[in-house]
């Protein structure tokens, strides 16, 4: 017998394994590969689905056992050809029930396979050949893979994975849905998931299964759900269809998230949010409040809506300017007829009793308390006159940690105050204390500056008269004195009045503007005329500098009060020329541009810091190592800073150490 020809298989009619014409065609159109082996393992036979399969065509009489390129066991372990099942099957006689193996194609591309080799027998019972038949199992062991990792990721996550028919009866439940909702596989299994939804959102699920049967999925929805216990918790939900292999919508499945946890977090984050913004806002109201009366009202009212309090009152110590203290008290939430009958403390010494260790003091139930001692009048008013059972007492503090009062809250309901209220109202006593400390200084200051200012008046008015005498008497002597020295000391005589009388107006002026009579002239002028005006009168009185203007503008109208803002350009040349005695020349800058006129005076003096830039315009500020012998009060700045402002214009410096000083204004064109 030719072994390189397959034998015939036992039937007498089949067709023989050589491959005759009907063989050949009824094996090549099968789409699972088929090939054969003559009984000594040389391949007689292959169909295309072989050739698919392995990836190259054998020669047929000269491949051994397979047409693969490499073979494998499932853990990636070589299998040598003469090894493989169909030598296994040929050398054993006996059929083998599909061992999966890989088979690794000339491309590097590996195929999981399933061989089914059978031995073929002649009628004498002689081995003659064998038929593998290798199936494909890739996509199928992939597949299984995939369906464990996702059984497995299922099985374990903490989430609740629920899938569910489209008539919203439950097919799967996983160890995450009964840890959040309580319930077993066995108790939900077929049954309807509305057993997890409230009464008042069963049509949410008609919505989600709306939109489901269109194929559409649900992201990251919140809502609330049912547990067995009947609690109600936050989740978030994502549902998506589930299809059958035609992709006809079957099903959905839905992942349930517990979010009470992040719910409780973001809500103590948004509530922790709201009281910031509410204790800044009252810091700022403080700190914006002088009146000590309706700065005790605000805090109390708003602290005691804030915490939630039925009743607020605020006790603070006041000390008027004879030494002499009294207790000044608001209240909040009490009704006028209960405030009549109520014993309030005349004196501080009650708050020793309210704050005996000087701390915060907050009790639950005030009705379960039994006084003692002094405060036992106190606390029988909170409970019997207020009908208070809640209580919470803060001590408001000074700067040396002295109680100078005390914000003390009331509710009738028991453990209504928590240690996030002590948190909020220990904050807004620390804000109270420095909003007192301040109205109390303004006051102070306010009577002081009140003093200083009709002082200041006062002997402006009653200097300028003696001044006035003097100038005239000097005057007088002047024309009638024809002796040249004595006419130089008249002279300087009358510069020295002149700059003593430009001090008290200046002064005058300064009272005026904190008092908000410094009234404004309005007029059309032109700025260039009033520039070379000034310059001029400025020049006249001394010869040390040289002024010059330095423009291209030509006739500028402005509507301003002309005589104050020649005091302005006097008050800067004066400037110009006190701190900068070694330069001997100044200039006059003026410049238009967009609906604004630029006036400028540049000095070549020693410049200024820049950390003293900011506190250049200040009152009475004088710049640090400045010459000592340059006179003035260091008003001058400050009164061009207010003029220019009533102007609505922009006054400011620029300047650098060792490189001199420019002053600018800018008005309004």
């Amino acid at each position: 017998m030719d072994e390189t020809q397959p034998a015939n298989l036992t039937t007498e009619n089949m067709p023989s394994i050589s491959g005759n014409e009907i063989h050949s065609r009824l094996y090549d159109h099968l789409p699972v590969a088929v090939y054969t082996c003559n009984r000594l393992g040389y391949i007689t036979f292959f169909n295309k689905a072989a050739e698919r399969l392995w990836g190259r065509t054998p020669e047929i009489g000269r491949d051994l056992w397979c047409g693969s390129w490499k073979i494998y066991t499932t853990e990636g372990i070589p299998i040598s050809l003469d090894n493989c099942p169909m030598a296994v099957a040929l050398k054993k006689g006996i059929p083998l029930e599909g061992e999966q193996i890989i088979i690794e194609r000339p491309d590097g591309v590996r195929v999981k396979v399933r061989p089914y080799p059978v031995p073929v027998f002649d009628d004498h019972g002689e081995l003659t050949g064998a038929v593998n038949t290798l199936i494909d199992v890739t996509e199928l062991v992939d597949n299984e893979g995939k369906q464990a990792v996702l059984a497995a990721i299922v099985n374990t996550s903490d989430d609740a994975i629920i899938s569910k028919t489209l008539q919203g009866n439950i097919i799967s439940w996983n160890r995450g849905a009964e840890q959040i909702f309580g319930y077993t596989e066995a108790e939900v299994l077929g049954k309807h998931i509305s057993i997890l939804i409230p009464e008042n959102r069963l049509q949410e699920e008609d919505v989600i299964i709306g939109r489901i049967a269109q194929g559409k999925k649900v992201d990251h929805f919140e809502t609330i759900r049912l547990t067995k216990a009947g609690r109600e918790i936050p989740v978030s939900l994502s549902v998506s269809p589930i299809m059958d292999r035609s992709g006809k919508i079957i099903g959905a499945s839905k992942i349930a998230r517990d979010i009470s946890v992040q719910k409780s977090a973001q809500e103590a984050a948004e509530r922790h949010i709201k009281n910031l913004r509410t204790i800044n806002a009252m810091a700022k109201m403080v700190s914006e409040e002088l009146n000590l009366k309706q700065l005790l009202q605000k805090v109390t009212d708003a602290t005691t809506q804030l915490i939630g309090a039925a009743y607020g009152v605020f006790f603070y110590k006041a000390v008027d300017t004879a030494g002499e203290s009294s207790v000044l008290y608001s209240l909040s939430g009490v009704p006028v007829p209960a405030v009549k009958k109520l014993d309030l403390p005349v004196s501080m010494e009650f708050l020793q009793d309210i704050f005996p260790d000087e701390t915060v003091v907050r009790i639950n139930d005030i009705t379960k308390i039994v006084p003692n001692g002094r405060n036992a009048s106190y606390y029988d008013m909170l409970s019997g006159q207020l009908q208070i059972a809640s209580y919470l007492a803060v001590p408001v503090a000074d700067r040396l940690g002295t109680i100078v009062g005390g914000l003390l809250f009331g509710h009738p309901d028991a453990g209504v105050f928590t240690k996030e209220h002590e948190m909020m109202v220990t904050a807004i006593a620390s804000h109270a204390a420095i909003g007192i400390d301040n109205a109390r200084l303004y006051e102070e200051v306010k009577a002081l500056n009140e003093k200083k200012n009709e002082f200041i008046g006062l002997a402006s008015h009653e200097l300028k008269t003696p001044l006035t005498s003097i100038s005239g008497y000097l005057q007088i002597l002047e024309r009638q004195n024809t002796d040249v020295l004595g006419k130089n000391f008249m002279s300087k005589a009358m510069q020295q009045i002149r700059k003593l009388t430009a001090l008290i107006s200046d002064l005058l002026d300064v009272s005026k503007i904190e008092a908000g009579k410094l009234r404004l002239s309005k007029e059309r002028f032109d700025i260039r005329s009033l520039l070379e005006d000034t310059i001029d009168l400025v020049q006249y009185t001394q010869n040390s500098h040289k002024i010059t203007l330095d423009t291209t503008v030509e006739k500028t109208i402005l509507y301003a009060d002309a005589q104050r803002i020649e005091q302005v350009v006097v008050n800067l040349l004066t400037n110009a020329i006190k701190y900068a005695p070694a330069a001997t020349h100044i200039t006059v800058l003026l410049e238009r541009q967009d609906q604004e006129v630029k006036v400028g005076v540049k000095d070549a003096g020693p410049g200024i810091a820049p950390d003293q830039l900011s506190l250049i315009f200040s009152r009475f500020y004088r710049v640090e190592n400045s010459n000592a012998t340059v006179s003035g009060l260091g008003i001058g700045l400050y009164l061009s800073h207010e003029i220019i402002e009533r102007h609505q214009g922009r006054i400011w410096v620029e300047s650098e150490l060792g490189k001199g000083s420019t002053f600018w204004f800018a008005l309004p064109a």
